[in-house]
């Protein structure tokens, strides 16, 4: 069966996205733990990221590397944190988190919840950024 990152990759389900290219895709998450929480994923259904071929997974840490400094640059922060968790939701994936302190990126915190206005919003202000 597959995931609710495939179902979004292939369209069935909407996502405010930030980059795609033919073997991954940046989007917004949803229930994030900070303003301009991104998701990356490989677009290869994979459950555990350290089960992904060499070449995606340094091709994943790639891409995430591209999308860091536009998020850095719509959500001012000290650093944009990386987390790797796979627990949640069985396709690999990396969480890119604007921190301003350690707190900022303990996922047992309440998540936000914001309106779509303001995710979509969010994802414009980081795309602007991409070069």
């Amino acid at each position: 069966m597959a995931t609710i990152f495939t179902k979004i990759i292939n369209g069935e389900i909407p996502c405010y996205k930030i980059a795609e290219d033919e073997n991954y895709l940046a989007f917004l998450d949803i229930m994030p733990l900070a303003e301009g929480h991104v998701l990356v994923i490989p677009k290869k259904e994979v459950d555990y990221i350290f089960d992904l071929s060499d070449d995606l997974l340094s091709g994943l840490m790639l891409f995430a590397k591209k999308i860091a400094p536009a998020i850095a640059q719509a959500c001012p922060c000290r650093r944009v944190g990386v987390s790797v968790i796979g627990l949640e939701v069985p396709h690999a994936h990396v969480h890119l988190i604007p921190l301003n302190s350690m707190n900022d990126i303990n996922f047992t915190r309440e998540k936000l919840k914001p309106s779509a206005d303001e995710l979509k919003a969010t994802a414009e202000r980081i795309c602007s950024f991409l070069s």
